[in-house]
């Protein structure tokens, strides 16, 4: 699940509070006004605290792989919602979204041109639909959080291009989390591969820290310069999450107050894996069994 951004969350939800059914956290609500380039507090986290979070990654993981074979067209993305609950709960975890700064469902389902924190409802998946799960776990005191994007049925050769080359960005991101490397270097590794292609990437939500809290240090765009930001540490725990437009980069969140949608009505993609940070390299968590 992606969080704005510093700038965006201070212009966008702390001058309008309605964003959030809840009284703003104060974890969030310190980023603004005279604190808000505070110190980075950037958990490190144990071998044996990466394997409980490996664990509820692959929960995520295993119930991402069964909501994508159940995407036809007719299918009613509360269906799925429903789905993504069940196979949470009966492998002995909690969905991580459902209550979460009052969002109301266990999964994110944004279509087509809704970026992110789509909720789930009566809306039909139709056929040529481009549809993005974002989907959490909290499991044994730690969270999971990973998403990908798929094609309800057949897609245009560039709609499918969008969706090879969100996925490819990621996976660039990845290689880059390496110890000694500097944060940014797995933001600009993103943007790169990104706009080579002639896409471009979303500016207003970034990935972020994970581990007890979905939500962590340090934030992580998906664009930045190269050598620059904190270097990388092992034990280092983040979800890396490129969301890819083919139009421009600007967003707006609708009046539901969570749904993210193109400025321009392009379509959008997004993909994320949760990852450590190890001295074997990137170690990925959110991968199936």
């Amino acid at each position: 699940m992606y969080g704005p951004s510093q700038e965006y969350y201070y212009n966008h939800f702390v001058k309008n509070i309605k964003f959030f059914s809840l009284p703003i956290p104060k974890k969030l609500a310190c980023r603004t006004g005279t604190i808000y380039n505070r110190e980075l507090m950037i958990h490190i986290k144990t071998k044996k605290q990466i394997e409980t979070m490996r664990t509820a990654n692959r929960i995520v993981a295993r119930t991402l792989r069964i909501l994508t074979e159940s995407i036809t067209p007719g299918i009613t993305t509360l269906k799925l919602d429903e789905i993504a609950e069940r196979e949470i709960r009966s492998s002995g975890a909690t969905p991580a979204f459902l209550g979460y700064r009052g969002y109301p469902a266990s999964l994110c389902i944004s279509i087509n041109e809704e970026v992110v924190h789509g909720i789930p409802g009566p809306r039909v998946i139709k056929e040529g639909d481009v549809v993005s799960m974002d989907l959490g776990t909290y499991y044994e005191g730690f969270c999971g959080d990973s998403a990908l994007t798929v094609a309800a049925g057949d897609i245009p050769e560039k709609t499918q291009k969008l969706i090879s080359v969100t996925r490819e960005a990621l996976a660039r991101g990845i290689e880059a989390a390496r110890i000694g490397n500097r944060l940014y270097d797995i933001s600009a590794a993103v943007q790169k591969h990104v706009e080579a292609n002639g896409f471009s990437v979303v500016r207003q939500f970034v990935g972020h820290g994970i581990g007890e809290a979905m939500h962590e240090d340090p934030q992580i765009p998906n664009y930045g310069k190269p050598g620059t930001g904190v270097r990388l540490k092992e034990g280092m725990v983040f979800a890396i999450e490129p969301m890819v437009n083919i139009g421009g980069w600007e967003v707006k969140v609708l009046d539901d107050d969570w749904t993210v949608v193109t400025l321009d009505g392009s379509l959008s993609a997004h993909f994320e894996h949760s990852i450590a940070v190890t001295s074997d390299g990137p170690d990925i968590l959110s991968l199936p069994d």
